[in-house]
């Protein structure tokens, strides 16, 4: 955690003096990024430099309660307890603030929604957890942009990929990585028999230009009509994009935009985020004899939610979280699940946080 911090902290002092380099300010786009990644950091690293402060102030304050000065002792003795609880309180809110790692105040993020079993009703419910997530987000006060969406003839999703940012979004929203099951009558059903199906999450920190290098010579790109429901061509036109990743083989497409041009900056976004999220994971595997969250691992393998309609009732299956309420919570009321899963990882970190001396 500390080891963290500090990192983060050197980080964004190295993008103070960036944003006055001449070299930096002279590339807009470059300036952009730095300004963007330096704003990302300002809150943690105030944060954590007011904890160093009131650490020190601990430091003197025992030097003094040992000291031969009596009226010294006396005045540090009495300023303690006030510092140790204040130190408590700001470790705290550092632990809310680094919930998520090292991409925890990342403000943008990628998200991609695909439908798994299930037929029409899986991709019906990949709809509903878009529109969960979309009207979560207007409450949020996040900017959603669609990036790419495949949809069927009875207006469901086989997937679609969005675009979110602001204040605390892939914190809160990385939790969402996983397999989600639904258990319901589905709307083609005559006979009111429950059927259960499922789509899969992936919610991928998007990173800042500078981090990832992309060039043209490392992907393939291919030109293509944008086609809607059923495979009927919607323009005549080559202005869907497909990009593969030459050393990955990593595939992005995208086709929501009637510009080509448009659609190539946004694929490119979203094979960016795919990219990073690729390296992340190999870095996870190589430190597979450390210790993994339990809800923030992103395994988009493992089965996270159950969302049962008959009961209204949601269950998140990694910690154990069952909330009656489930027509509010795909109406967009996201957060007492989101804060529950942040809650349980904040206690796990405090289970295992050393003593702060």
């Amino acid at each position: 955690m500390r080891e963290l911090l500090d990192s983060k902290l050197a980080r964004f002092e190295q993008l103070e003096q960036d944003m006055l380099d001449p070299a930096v300010q002279a590339d807009s786009n470059r300036m952009s990024a730095v300004a963007r990644e330096h704003g990302s950091l300002a809150k943690l690293a105030g944060k954590y430099r007011h904890f160093k402060d009131v650490a020190r102030q601990i430091t003197e304050a025992r030097e003094m309660a040992d000291g031969d000065d009596a009226d010294m002792r006396e005045l540090a003795e009495a300023e303690l307890p006030e510092l140790i609880k204040e130190r408590e309180s700001v470790w705290d809110e550092l632990l809310g603030m680094t919930i998520g790692g090292e991409d925890a105040n990342r403000a943008r993020c990628i998200m991609e929604i695909r439908a798994g079993t299930g037929g029409d009703e899986a991709a019906l419910f990949a709809r509903d957890l878009y529109e969960m997530y979309k009207r979560h987000a207007e409450a949020k006060g996040w900017k959603l942009e669609i990036m790419d969406a495949s949809a069927t003839e009875l207006g469901g999703f086989k997937e679609i990929s969005l675009s979110l940012e602001g204040e605390g979004v892939f914190r809160e929203l990385m939790y969402e990585s996983g397999g989600h099951r639904v258990q319901r009558v589905p709307e083609t059903e005559t006979q009111g028999r429950v059927h259960t199906s499922a789509a899969t999450v992936a919610v991928m920190a998007e990173p800042e230009e500078v981090e990832i290098e992309l060039k043209p010579e490392d992907y393939r790109l291919d030109k293509f009509c944008a086609s809607g429901p059923g495979g009927q061509h919607v323009n005549k036109t080559e202005s869907a994009v497909r990009l593969t990743h030459l050393e990955t083989g990593i595939v992005v497409q995208c086709q929501d935009e009637k510009s080509q041009h448009k659609n190539l900056a946004k694929a490119l976004r979203v094979l960016k985020s795919r990219l990073y999220d690729h390296r992340k994971q190999e870095e996870d595997k190589k430190r597979s004899d450390e210790r993994k969250s339990l809800v923030g691992s992103g395994d988009r393998s493992q089965r996270i939610r159950t969302y049962n309609f008959p009961q209204n009732r949601l269950t998140d299956h990694r910690i154990g979280l069952t909330i009656h309420k489930l027509d509010q919570i795909i109406a967009g009321d996201l957060q007492p699940v989101t804060d529950g899963l942040i809650d349980y990882e904040r206690q796990q970190q405090r289970d295992q946080m050393e003593g702060l001396d």
